[in-house]
Parts: C-alpha cells; sequence; structure tokens
C-alpha cells in the first residue's frame, strides 16, 4: 500500500512531466502550425496578385488594340500576312526583317500594289516590329531610298470613289420603290449625303442618336474615324427644298413604317419585309450605294459608302460654300483634306478658260 501510495506521486510527478512534455510538443506543434499558415496565407497572396496582373495585361492589351480602329486593325492584319507570306516564300525572315529584305519585298510588289497600299503595308510592318519591341527596318537609309523611288516612278495620287454629288443623289432616290427596303434606302442616302457621314457612324446610329427639332434633325455621332476616344460630335440635317430629296423627312417615314422606336436605326430586312432588330453593316451601306447608282444609270464600280460623303463636301464647295461650314458638317480635322474636296467642286467656278473665248 506504502509503495503504491509512495509511486503515487512519481507517477503524478511523471504523468505531469509527461503531459508538460506533451504540451510542450503540443506547443511546439502549435508554434510549427503558425509558420505554415502564414506561409499557405502568403502564397494565397502571391496568387492573387499573380490573378490580378493577369487581369490587368489582359486589360492592357485590350486598350492597347483600341488604340486603333476595327477597320485599321483588320487591314495591318491583312498586310502584315501579305508580307510574311512574301518571306516564308522567299526564306526571309519577317521578324525582326532585314532592311534588304524591306526594300526587296517593296521593289517586288510596286508593279502589283498601288502605292497607298505600300504605304499601308510599312506602317504595318513598323507597327508589327514595335510590338515585339524591335527596331523597325522601316527607316533604315536602303530603304527610304527604294520607297523614295517608287513614290516618284509610279506616284501617289489616290484614285478614290466617285463623289456622288447633289445631282447624283436625286437619280439615285428616284429609283427607290414605296416599300420598307425602299424607305429604309432613301433614308440612309439622304442622310448620309446630307451629314456627309462616313459609313460607319450611319450605321452605328441609334434612334436615340437623332432628334427632332423645328429646323430639322441633331444628329449625334458618337464615335468616328477621327474621334477614337468618343467625345462625340453633333451635326445639324435641315430640311429639304424638295419633299422626295428631304432627309429629315425620309428619316421620319422610315422610323414610322419600320415601327423603329429604339435601338438601331438602320437594320436588315428579311425577304419577307420584316426588320430585324440587329443594325446594317458598313459593307451593307456600299452596296446599298452601288445598287442604286446602278439603278440610276451610273456606274457603280465607281461608287462606293464614301461617294456619299465626299459627295456633299464638293457639291457644297461647288456651291460657294464655305471651307469653316463644310469641315463642321464633315467633322474633317484636316484643312488638307477638305481642301481638295474643294478644288474639286470648284474646278469650273472662276475657270480661267471659260472667259477667253474659246
Amino acid at each position: 500500500m506504502g509503495a503504491t501510495a509512495s509511486q503515487s506521486p512519481a507517477n503524478a510527478t511523471n504523468g505531469n512531466a509527461g503531459n508538460a512534455g506533451n504540451a510542450g510538443n503540443a506547443g511546439s506543434e502549435t508554434n510549427g502550425d503558425e509558420p505554415g499558415d502564414s506561409s499557405a496565407a502568403v502564397l494565397t497572396v502571391a496568387e492573387s496578385t499573380e490573378i490580378l496582373l493577369q487581369q490587368a495585361g489582359a486589360r492592357a492589351r485590350d486598350y492597347a488594340r483600341a488604340a486603333h480602329a476595327a477597320n485599321t486593325r483588320r487591314a495591318y492584319r491583312a498586310d502584315w500576312a501579305a508580307f510574311t507570306a512574301w518571306c516564308q516564300a522567299r526564306r526571309r525572315d519577317a521578324l525582326p526583317a532585314a532592311p534588304e529584305t524591306v526594300a526587296l519585298y517593296l521593289a517586288d510588289r510596286a508593279d502589283h500594289c498601288k502605292t497607298s497600299t505600300l504605304q499601308r503595308r510599312l506602317v504595318a510592318i513598323a507597327q508589327a516590329h514595335k510590338a515585339a519591341e524591335l527596331e523597325s527596318p522601316t527607316t533604315h537609309a536602303s530603304v527610304r531610298a527604294v520607297w523614295s523611288g517608287i513614290r516618284r516612278i509610279h506616284g501617289t495620287a489616290q484614285t478614290g470613289k466617285q463623289a456622288a454629288v447633289t445631282a447624283d443623289v436625286r437619280a439615285m432616290v428616284a429609283t427607290l420603290t414605296d416599300t420598307l427596303p425602299g424607305w429604309r434606302d432613301r433614308a440612309l442616302l439622304l442622310l448620309g449625303f446630307a451629314g456627309a457621314f462616313r459609313r460607319g457612324e450611319l450605321v452605328a446610329l441609334d434612334v436615340a442618336d437623332v432628334v427632332s427639332t423645328r429646323d430639322g434633325l441633331v444628329v449625334t455621332v458618337r464615335r468616328g474615324k477621327t474621334d477614337q476616344e468618343g467625345q462625340g460630335r453633333q451635326v445639324g440635317i435641315p430640311y429639304g427644298s424638295r419633299l422626295p430629296t428631304c432627309p429629315v423627312r425620309a428619316i421620319e417615314h422610315w422610323r414610322v413604317a419600320a415601327g423603329i422606336t429604339s435601338g438601331p436605326l438602320f437594320r436588315p430586312i428579311n425577304r419577307h419585309e420584316q426588320v430585324r432588330s440587329t443594325r446594317l453593316t458598313d459593307q451593307s451601306v456600299a452596296l446599298i450605294v452601288k445598287r442604286a447608282a446602278e439603278a440610276a444609270g451610273l456606274d457603280a464600280a465607281r461608287y462606293a459608302g464614301h461617294s456619299l460623303r465626299a459627295g456633299l463636301a464638293t457639291a457644297a464647295a461647288a456651291a460657294g460654300v464655305s471651307e469653316r461650314a463644310i469641315m463642321a458638317q464633315t467633322g474633317h480635322k484636316s484643312v488638307p483634306m477638305v481642301r481638295r474636296y474643294i478644288r474639286d467642286g470648284s474646278l469650273f467656278n472662276e475657270n480661267a478658260a471659260a472667259d477667253v473665248g474659246l
């Protein structure tokens, strides 16, 4: 009994010691877990940071792509593809491209491509190298020398589409039928001409962007070729002097006939004359202009979507409208570009050969 009793304190002591040891071990394990938990937390933060950086990088790439209009990006991709295909066929590196390669490419394509096309391809080559953080070969002296020679021999004059002046637009509109497609096309042609809109601006219009006032329509262009940041501008469309060619009445008639109260202003129409909810493409504008030109007896190959815009500027210049007023309507920011239209429209105004008695 005594022995047993005497062992109890020892056992208790040992047990306490063991418990203490276990407690110490537990404490050690607890202390050991804390760094593990902290590491896990650090990894989680690191992973979250990496995800945020990836998302920011994706947004940065989106913003970089948005620096150029969609049509410009498509043109650059096509031009770069043409250059790389040429290089592959001749076993030359496209990226980075040696100045000699670019010079040979220009010389080889000079007889097959317009000077304006080669100019755009040079820009595409430069952009591709810039994106890859490489020095552009297009600035090398040998490339510049070849390019200067091509410009001198082949010229740089651009042969744009025919301007659809007032008489042309009247003839086009006169061929349209009193149907939904006819009313839509009439509204598109007249508004495109009176507002000197680009085809992309026309198809981007919503009903809310066209407001009727006592003096005519106020059209808000949300974004344009020279307004990539979306500052927007307003264009006034006055009533026409002739009912069949009045853009204000044409727009009102189209909206009522099509039952459009919101959303895209210009829409596709199926073969059952049902108006769709989507918007026309910019290519559709060119097709509508060409179709109307052909119906009017004009050479459809010479007309396209830009003909309406060029036509208003040319007709206004011929009528003696000021340069400032033309630029206000067209939204041009480049005076030389507008003056090209003015020269075309003023060829026979105060012409020196008109009064010499021929």
